[in-house]
């Protein structure tokens, strides 16, 4: 059941805030990777590099857990839990470049050293979100 994101965490996803993102590997194992995040409003949104783990996971099982941290204060953090609800790499290059503006003031260097590699949009859809503790 879908719930809504409260407008403090929206807030801070439209910050450079830290997010880590935790999916299940095949095994059912846990595999946890910090990322970038932003949102459309009502969702939570990840830009990925196409094909790696993160994706595969994903499409396999699209459960997801994830942290979003005041980069203010490191003990004030969301916690939410949902599913993936799209992947589209339509607009991916685009996207990284605007998510990469808010983190680092330039358009997306490219870490992986291949200005080709394809981004994926996925948007997640929040079943629970748990605020911070007061």
């Amino acid at each position: 059941m879908p719930t809504t994101l409260p407008s403090d965490l929206i807030d801070l996803m439209r910050k450079p805030s830290p997010c880590f993102v935790a999916t299940l590997m095949p095994d059912g194992s846990p595999q946890l990777t910090e990322t970038w995040v932003t949102t459309d409003g009502a969702n939570v949104v990840l830009n990925i590099v196409g094909g790696m783990q993160k994706q595969k996971n994903f499409e396999r099982d699209p459960r997801v857990a994830i942290n979003v941290v005041d980069p203010e204060n490191v003990y004030r953090f969301y916690a939410i839990r949902g599913r993936v609800v799209s992947m589209t790499s339509d607009g991916g290059k685009e996207s990284i470049d605007e998510i990469s503006q808010k983190y680092l003031g330039t358009p997306y260097p490219y870490f992986s050293g291949n200005p080709d590699e394809t981004r994926v949009i996925v948007t997640i859809e929040a079943d629970k979100v748990t605020p911070p503790a007061r």
